[in-house]
């Protein structure tokens, strides 16, 4: 690590094929918006060699977010790689966004590492939606480590940081989260901010002085011997805490000194088993220095103290129809096994996938098997959707925009594969002759839905393309056309997820789209019995139109559906005819007899009629049902029923008073709650779907974003009378209006 003795910045060049799985870091970097991912990612860069001067590559460009939309916006909106060189180890850096949008591409870029190192600003502390990343990689042993930045921002203290790093994350064991540098403080500013100029390195007792754009090493200063004797003892009791050597606490306590190289062997391995955290800081290279400050600790721990893909277990694989097979291990040798974590477009190259390789060797112009989740409820023989053989185009690794050529990826790598036309996110690339799937990461269900309608012809022409395209690329998006509302609905995980969606379609594949009010599928049905009448007689020369029918409708209780009963004595209405009649009710009751939503749990008792011996038909008794069903609508008049979704809602503590009362609000109705993890509480309710369109938006801000919830359909219930009379209302002037 970077505090070993003599360590040096790497003569790192750009980003070659590695060639063994031992020489490969795969790290993600996780943090909320604003805590300086990016920023810290092109000091890495600039550190190791990669880029010439603060992010820049030579073309002008940025390494990490180059997206125009990501430019515009001014944040990280999707998942990117950064692979950079240090001391003949390949880093694959993974970028990504902060925002709980785009939680999607965050989940990607944990399937795609094996360690993560959690950016904190010390401005801004802490949120909710990292504490809660933080566990999920503690459930699946995830080796983590903490850099804090925006040290140099009013207030900002690194010491009280790094206390509220030990309280959020240390849980049972706050002395497995501890500083392996101190920053020390340059000449305090008029706004009460401090530049850090330099770190002192706990363990070899060396300070690492960065004021002059460059890093020198020297003795640290007799003012500095009280700063390093308190915090020095610290971690050194947190490494033996966690070292394998059992004797070493004991030899410790007995007054003997620990070897410096003892330490920092038994600091990796703790690292590399996620046990231990250490906290480091970090800043871009002022006045654009070369080396960021610590930047080259960063790097040093990265490759020193994060695992190689061997080191990490690969998830489980089957064949395609569920068929086990033996865990694979991290071999170049082995058999194929590749997952798409990522899959974009570009105009020139077409779809670009970003592939981890977790067994075997992908190679460039080779066919490989694309198998995909979904098999589930279809014939076993049919695999047009998720199963095919495809020839991959060439691999490369990202620089910026620009994409360069490699001649393999081994297993344990990351690459860019072009061509794979028909392969999307979280797909299995492996050997035709030998297929197999991964089994899935957990990606968020999106529950903020917006309805769309092309903009113009033109874009209707190209909407159904341009928006397969767009789902195949974002599994954290989901397209539904209502068979009820008969909307375009497009499910997303907020509303920034919606803007940027619907600006690719504008941009990438030239759709223009507008938005609409979102629809929830209503019912109708009687509020009381009615008896009608429908009467279809028309004579116009030749063949006439002649038939008559009444009937008699009841409201059932709820889920009855619609029933058809014949009571015709006499034959009043021929037998031929009875079926016409029943035809034309139900066609009647799907469109609605009020709002245009589909009438339920009536029964339709048909009991009179007439017929013309020449002129009845088929279709003139189907017109006389309609009429006759509509007729009895009109005397009884007619219920709305709203679906009525349970909710499940998991949220801290502290929000649950103000989630209870916002669903009050919403007309919701809590039916328990329950204690789930520690400090949150499951909240289980019912409540109007029509009240559910922004909650995806609404719990995040109320519950800080530690909320998150799931809704299933429940059934439909009678709609308020004010509401329901508003929506008829609605109804009737836009039926007018035609």
């Amino acid at each position: 690590m970077a505090d070993k003795a003599n360590a040096h910045p790497g003569a790192a060049g750009r980003a070659a094929a590695a060639d063994h799985p031992a020489s490969i870091r795969n790290v993600v970097l996780v943090g909320h918006s604003g805590a300086g991912k990016t920023t810290l990612v092109d000091a890495l860069a600039l550190t190791a060699g990669a880029v010439n001067r603060a992010g820049r590559v030579e073309d002008g460009g940025s390494l990490s977010d180059y997206d125009e939309i990501e430019h515009r916006q001014q944040r990280s909106v999707q998942l990117s790689l950064v692979p950079l060189n240090w001391n003949s180890i390949r880093i694959n850096v993974l970028d990504t966004p902060g925002y709980a949008d785009f939680v999607g591409e965050l989940r990607a870029g944990l399937r795609a590492a094996d360690a993560a190192l959690f950016v904190v600003s010390a401005a801004d502390g802490v949120d909710g939606a990292t504490r809660l990343v933080w566990e999920e990689c503690a459930a699946v042993g995830m080796p983590r480590a903490i850099v804090i930045t925006h040290l140099d921002a009013a207030r900002a203290d690194f010491d009280e940081m790094t206390a509220l790093c030990q309280r959020v994350f240390g849980g049972d064991d706050p002395d497995a989260v501890i500083p392996l540098y101190l920053p020390l403080e340059g000449r305090r500013r008029a706004d009460g901010s401090a530049p850090v100029t330099g770190l002192v390195g706990l363990l070899t007792q060396r300070l690492f002085d960065y004021s002059s754009g460059s890093r020198t090493e020297r003795e640290p200063g007799e003012e500095h011997t009280g700063l390093i004797a308190e915090a020095r003892n610290r971690l050194i009791e947190g490494i033996i805490a966690q070292s394998e050597d059992e004797t070493l606490m004991e030899r410790y306590l007995g007054g003997e000194e620990c070897d410096v190289k003892t330490l920092v062997q038994d600091l990796e391995k703790a690292v590399a088993r996620g046990v231990f955290h250490p906290v480091l800081a970090a800043a871009p290279a002022a006045d654009g220095g070369r080396q960021g400050l610590g930047t080259v600790e960063l790097l040093e721990l990265v490759t020193g103290g994060f695992p190689t893909p061997e080191e990490r277990e690969i998830p489980e694989v089957t064949t395609p129809l569920g068929a086990p097979r033996p865990r694979l291990s991290c071999d170049p040798a082995g058999p194929l096994a590749a997952e798409v974590v990522k899959t974009s477009s570009d105009p020139y190259v077409g779809r670009v996938s970003l592939v981890r390789v977790f067994s075997g060797t992908l190679r460039p112009d080779e066919t490989v098997h694309v198998s995909g989740h979904g098999l589930e409820g279809r014939d076993p023989e049919d695999r047009s959707l998720h199963e095919l053989d495809e020839r991959i185009g060439a691999l490369s690794a990202p620089f910026g925009k620009q994409q360069r050529a490699l001649d393999k990826a081994i297993a344990g790598d990351l690459a860019c594969v072009a061509k794979l036309s028909r392969a999307e996110t979280g797909d299995t690339l492996s050997a035709k002759d030998d297929p197999l799937l991964m089994e899935p990461w957990v990606m968020p269900d999106p529950l903020l839905p917006v309805a769309i309608q092309a903009h113009s012809k033109a874009d209707e022409d190209k909407l159904s393309q341009g928006l397969a395209r767009l789902v195949a690329e974002d599994p954290t998006m989901r397209l539904e056309q209502n068979p009820d509302t008969h909307q375009l609905v497009l499910w997303c995980l907020g509303e920034a997820h919606m803007d940027v969606a619907l600006e690719r379609l504008r941009t990438r594949y030239g759709v223009q789209v507008d938005t609409v009010p979102h629809k929830v599928s209503l019912r109708e049905t009687f509020a009381a019995p009615a008896t009608g009448r429908g009467r279809h007689v028309k004579q116009s020369g030749g063949h006439g139109q002649f038939a008559i029918c009444e009937i008699t409708v009841e409201p059932l209780p709820g889920g009855s559906g619609i029933e058809f009963v014949d009571k015709v004595v006499g034959g009043a209405v021929p037998r031929q005819f009875i079926p016409s009649v029943e035809k034309g009710v139900r066609a009647q009751a799907a469109k609605g007899v009020a709002a245009g939503s589909p009438l339920v749990d009536v029964r339709v008792t048909l009991s009179d009629g007439k017929a013309h011996s020449v002129d009845s038909s088929d279709a003139a008794f189907q017109t006389a049902g309609a009429l006759a069903l509509r007729e009895c609508a009109n005397q009884a008049g007619v219920h709305l029923l709203e679906p009525v979704a349970e909710l499940r809602i998991v949220v801290a503590d502290d929000y649950v008073g103000a989630v209870m009362s916002d669903l009050s609000g919403r007309r919701g109705r809590v039916v328990g709650t329950e204690q789930a993890a520690d400090g949150s509480t499951l909240v289980r309710a019912l409540i109007p779907e029509i009240e559910l369109s922004r909650y995806a938006v609404d719990l995040r801000s109320m519950s800080h974003g530690t909320g998150r919830f799931s809704r299933t359909y429940a059934r439909h219930e009678p709609m308020p009378q004010q509401l329901a009379a508003k929506i008829l209302e609605e109804e009737g002037s836009t039926t007018n209006g035609r």
